[in-house]
This record gives C-alpha cells, sequence and structure tokens, in this order.
C-alpha cells in the first residue's frame, strides 16, 4: 500500500507509449507528467535523508507541501505553532532544526501569552558571563561507588529494543557515541545494536529483569554480573515506574517476540513477554537498597540508583528513611514526570496517573536536601525536555542532569503520527518491520543526533551565560519564576518553599512532608496507621 502510488505512476509511464501506437500519438503529451514523477520516485526510495520519502515515495511530498503553507494561513485553519499534541510544531520544528545543523532562530517576537500563569522565564543578569563552549558534565557516583561515571547533562531517555527498531538504536548508540554523552537502554535489555557502535550505555533493569533473568523471570546475579561487567555500560538504573505508566506491567505478544529480541532479553522466540506492574528482587525500603548494593557490587562498583514517577509520598519518603536507617546510599535518582511519553498505554494510566516532573521533581529535592542526603545523590529529571530552556527549568529546580527521550525520537525523523503500538511506524523509527525500517538510515540520522545533543548544549551555554552563570550546576531556584507562582495561585500541592538542611530530621512544619513523614516507615511501603 505504502508504493501504491508509485507503481501506479510507473505502470502508466510504461504503458503511454503503447497507448500512443496503437490508439494517438496525443498521448505522449501524458509523458511530461509522469515521467518526472516516476524519475521523482525514484529518487525517493533511494536517497538517505527523509525516512517518510523512502517509505512513501511521492505521497510524502503532500506533508512537505502542507508544512510549506503560509504561516498565517497554517495558524488559523491547520495547527497553531504552539499547540501541544503532545509537542507542538514550535518543539519539533526546533529539534529538526538542530538535528539537521540548520538555522534555529526564531522570528517577530514570542507567540506565547506571557501573562497566562503557565508562563515560565529564567531571570537574565544585567552582566551577562561569557559563554563557555562546554559539553557539561557531571560526576555521578557517590562514596560508595567506586567507578563513577561522568555524564553529560543531555542523555537519551530509557527506549528499549522492540519498541524502538534495530537502526533506530543503531542511530541513537552511534550519535551518543560521538557526542560522548549516555544511551540508556530501557528495559528491555542490551541488544547487539546497542554494542555495535560502542557509545555509552545505562542500562535500566525493570520488573522482568529483561537481560539477567531465570527463567521464572526472577533475577539472576550471574547473568547480571557477566553483562554489567562490559565497559560500555556505564550505570545501572532499577525502573521502579515509568511516568507515561506508572504502576502498570505490560506483555509483548509473542507474534512479536522474534528470536532477536526473545535473545536480548532472555525469554523464550514466540510466547508472551511478560512486564509485571511490580519487582520481584524486592518488596520492602530497605530490601530496595540491600537490591541496590548488592547490583553496585555486580557491576564492579559503578554507579547504581532507580527510576520513579512519584506516587504516595510516604513512600518516598519510606525509601529516604530507609537510606538513613541502612546507611546505603543509591548514586542517583531519576525523576520521570507523568507528561514522559510511552509506546502503549491504557488512556487512563496517560492521563490521569502520576505526579507531573516538576512537583515530583520538587518534593524528591526538598525530601533528600531535608534529610542532608542531597550531596549524595545525583539527581535526573526526564519529561518532555526538548530544549535548553526546559532543560534550565528543571535544573534550577533540584535536577543534575536531563534525560530525553522523545526529543532525540525527533533527531531520527519521527513525525509524531503516534502509531507506534500499530508497528506502522511511517518512518522506521518505532517498527519491527524490517521494510519499514529500511527508511532510517544509521549513518545520516546518527548525525543528527550527534547534532541535536551538541547544539541544544550549545543553546544551554547561551541561556545560561545570559543569567550570569558559566555552568549549569550554578542554576538555584530564584533564577526561575512561574506566572501563577506571581498570582499565588499554584496548581496541586506545589512546594516552591525548599526545606533548610535536616529540616525533615528535625522536625518540619510543611503540612506536606509532616504528614508524609509521620506515615513512612523504612521497613515497609505501606503508610504507618495512626
Amino acid at each position: 500500500m505504502r508504493y501504491l502510488p508509485f507503481i501506479f505512476i510507473v505502470i502508466l509511464t510504461l504503458l503511454i507509449p503503447a497507448l500512443a501506437l496503437a490508439w494517438d500519438t496525443s498521448w505522449y503529451w501524458l509523458l511530461i507528467i509522469t515521467l518526472p514523477l516516476t524519475l521523482l520516485g525514484f529518487r525517493d526510495i533511494f536517497q538517505s535523508r527523509h525516512s517518510l520519502l523512502r517509505n512513501y515515495p511521492l505521497m510524502a511530498h503532500f506533508r512537505w507541501l502542507f508544512e510549506g503553507i503560509r504561516p498565517e494561513i497554517r495558524q488559523y485553519l491547520l495547527e497553531s505553532d504552539s499547540e501541544a499534541i503532545p509537542f507542538s510544531r514550535e518543539q519539533r520544528g526546533l529539534v529538526y532544526e538542530r538535528a539537521k545543523n540548520t538555522v534555529d532562530v526564531h522570528p517577530f517576537g514570542t507567540d506565547l501569552d506571557v501573562y497566562d500563569e503557565r508562563y515560565a522565564w529564567l531571570n537574565h543578569s544585567t552582566a551577562p558571563a561569557k559563554k563557555q563552549v562546554s559539553c557539561f558534565n557531571i560526576k555521578v557516583g557517590g562514596p560508595q561507588c567506586n567507578k563513577p561515571y561522568h555524564a553529560s547533562v543531555y542523555n537519551i531517555s530509557a527506549m528499549s529494543f522492540g519498541a524502538l527498531s534495530a537502526n533506530a538504536i543503531r542511530a541513537l548508540n552511534k550519535g551518543a557515541k560521538m557526542g560522548n554523552f549516555a544511551h540508556d537502554t530501557g528495559e528491555g535489555s542490551i541488544s547487539r545494536y546497542h554494542r555495535e557502535f560502542g557509545g555509552d550505555l545505562i542500562w535500566e533493569i525493570g520488573t522482568g529483569y529483561f537481560g539477567c533473568r531465570n527463567k521464572d523471570g526472577s533475577f539472576n546475579p550471574e547473568i547480571f554480573a557477566e553483562q554489567a561487567s562490559n565497559d560500555q555500560v556505564k550505570m545501572i538504573e532499577i525502573k521502579l515506574s515509568q511516568g507515561a505508566k506508572p504502576g502498570h506491567g505490560g506483555v509483548l505478544p509473542g507474534h512479536k517476540v522474534s528470536a532477536e529480541i526473545a535473545a536480548t532479553r532472555h525469554v523464550t522466540a514466540g510466547e508472551d513477554c511478560l512486564s509485571p506492574s511490580g519487582h520481584s528482587a524486592f518488596s520492602t525500603p530497605i530490601e530496595l537498597l540491600e537490591f541496590i548494593k548488592q547490583l553496585r557490587t555486580l557491576s564492579g562498583g559503578k554507579p547504581v540508583g532507580f527510576k520513579l514517577c512519584l506516587g504516595h509520598r510516604w513512600e518516598f519518603l519510606a525509601i529516604v528513611k530507609a537510606i538513613l536507617e541502612t546507611s546505603i546510599v543509591p548514586d542517583f535518582i531519576v525523576v520521570d514526570g507523568a507528561e514522559g511519553g510511552t509506546g502503549a498505554a491504557p488512556l487512563e494510566f496517560s492521563n490521569h496517573i502520576g505526579t507531573p516532573l516538576l512537583e515530583g521533581l520538587l518534593f524528591v529535592h526538598n525530601a533528600l536536601y531535608g534529610t542532608r542526603l542531597r550531596d549524595q545523590i545525583k539527581i535526573g529529571a526526564s519529561g518532555k525536555i526538548v530544549s535548553a530552556f526546559d532543560m534550565v527549568r528543571v535544573m534550577t529546580l533540584g535536577a543534575d542532569w536531563c534525560n530525553a527521550a522523545r526529543g532525540f525520537m525527533f533527531a531520527l525523523g519521527c513525525v509524531q503520527s503516534r502509531s507506534c503500538h500499530t508497528n506502522r511506524c511511517p518512518v522506521g523509527v518505532a517498527t519491527q518491520d524490517p521494510r519499514r525500517q529500511r527508511a532510517l538510515v544509521v549513518a545520516d540520522k546518527s548525525d543528527r543526533v550527534y547534532h541535536f545533543h551538541k547544539n541544544t548544549l550549545n543553546a544551554l551555554a547561551e541561556v545560561i551565560a545570559a543569567a550570569g552563570l558559566e555552568h549549569p550546576c550554578q542554576l538555584r531556584p530564584y533564577h526561575f519564576h512561574i506566572q501563577s507562582m506571581q498570582k499565588k495561585s499554584l496548581p496541586g500541592n506545589m512546594v516552591l518553599d525548599f526545606l533548610e538542611p535536616g529540616e525533615l530530621l528535625e522536625g518540619t512544619e510543611n503540612p506536606l512532608f509532616k504528614i508524609n513523614w509521620a506515615l513512612a516507615q523504612a521497613s515497609s511501603f505501606a503508610p504507618l496507621k495512626p
């Protein structure tokens, strides 16, 4: 079906001479139309820069035609630049331009309503700093880690082989290698495509323990140690929950479990691949920390942490209490926001379960700061972070580094068709169909991944220099403002007054923390009964 219009044009081009000879030489005039279209279609198939054209020769040009409609017409008749569904045209365009290493400036002023309560900004300095040309790295690894990792402040977030195509994984990892930043494997484990170009890996361990499991789905320490000892693996991340579907497991149907995916995940080909909603290796906060200690030992001392979308506040504070009680300190915590993406999730989970990133990040940062643990634990943040300002916003509120998934998918050529769950991705990013994957040319798209990362950090350097700073680690809450902060009408339980060091230990009057601290217990995720 993808090639049907092109095939029709080719057949018509071949038939025209016969029709002209049989009936009327005037048929030759049709060649003026069909022959250029035929040549254009062949060019589309064999060019390497545009995945959509490779998969949809001729037809994809209609998309470029609509993209070129004058902005004022598009604004009133089609999609506005700032309409986010879930990413706006402006956001996607920014990624495409930076990935292609082309002009990424914006004309005529902002399209945003600066008096809307959601409007946010960074305070600038009257004496801007000199822009620092730097990759902006941070050291991840606390006192209990003997192989710390110097990570970029912007990395590829968790996306599994299986959810993404082999070519997408290869292009992401090659781009990460070129730019010296990290590539999170997702819970689908480490495939041969992750290893092909040698880019730094963050190995995510999910509830299915893929790549380090026994036949019954339980954790296998020997297999884990063998995989984790590879020099390419720089950090280990335990996935407690995911922003787009926290508290929900998953099933990869048996017909999608190919021999290659089965070998990567250590499951049986052709059988349903189960990802439970919860872990079997631990069930209490203390057991979670003991598992972290075990993984750190088995990996030879590499940084080990966990990722979560914040849920019950007392549960996170129970982990904090367990850290204080056991003295086992995770090296990092990644806070995933409810606005995060996924290949497939029930609508209720995507829309109404999980804490948004800014609120979850503030709570986690405050909890660690209020217990004097913050200096020992780095915090990552993920959830719709595609621009330098997106990075600045979360870094002023407590994040040490940022992860992005869909931003790097756009860099690969994703057009937000939102067909990830159908196996019919039009550009070969989120599909296991080998014919569709062919559209994604690794050499071209890895360059775009590299340029997107490089140009985003270049923009970050310009932004923080405007604030009078030299490194994003110097960002503080007072640099950042939200219009609703001025109106004193923040939604939900968003805590913008940061706790003092040790305030939780000494007793806080902050109602959100006071109540949940009293409910939390190190021995269980369940709240203490009053």
